[in-house]
């Protein structure tokens, strides 16, 4: 049996996900799971239609159980179905039936939530605005608090936050 806990790291757009979850992964000596959206835009040059949200969750879930199997003790997930939930749901005001049962399945070690605290930066197709990152936070806290899955909310430069994921998880 595979030890692995898998971390969430989510947040709104811009809000140093990423640069978290790949730093993390270095530190405790393990993989981290870059956000498939990523990819899913750069490949086909646009941004994902309602029809695409539940093949994006699933490339993103079957991302994170490959990397499982080659992980040491804790892998980083940088984001989960549970944001393109989110997203569906900012963008077209419903979730399909699919993507609900797969974002019901939030089923990691530890949540982490990045604060939106530093400078909104545009990256091409994938950001909209700073009134949009503050927005999906508030909806992030409060899908989290009303689903009862705690969270630590990391604030602050990098430096900072990952001695706040340090202090939680323990030393490599």
């Amino acid at each position: 049996m595979n030890a692995v806990q898998r971390v969430a790291i989510l947040g709104a757009e811009s809000s140093g996900k990423s640069t978290l979850s790949e730093a993390l992964a270095r530190h405790y000596g393990t993989l981290w799971v870059p956000e498939y959206l990523r990819e899913f835009v750069d490949t086909l040059g646009r941004v994902p239609y309602e029809e695409d949200q539940y093949r994006i969750a699933l490339t993103q879930r079957a991302h994170e159980d490959a990397a499982a199997a080659a992980a040491s003790r804790l892998l980083f997930c940088d984001t989960t179905p549970l944001m393109t939930a989110l997203y569906s749901r900012v963008y077209w005001g419903r979730v399909d039936a699919q993507l609900a049962r797969l974002d019901a399945r939030h089923d990691y070690a530890w949540t982490f939530v990045t604060a939106p605290d530093t400078p909104w930066e545009p990256d091409g197709l994938q950001r909209e605005s700073e009134a949009v990152r503050q927005m999906v936070h508030r909806m992030l806290v409060e899908t989290l608090a009303a689903r009862g899955i705690a969270y630590t909310l990391l604030a602050g430069a990098l430096p900072h936050r990952m001695r706040q994921v340090q202090g939680l998880l323990g030393r490599p």
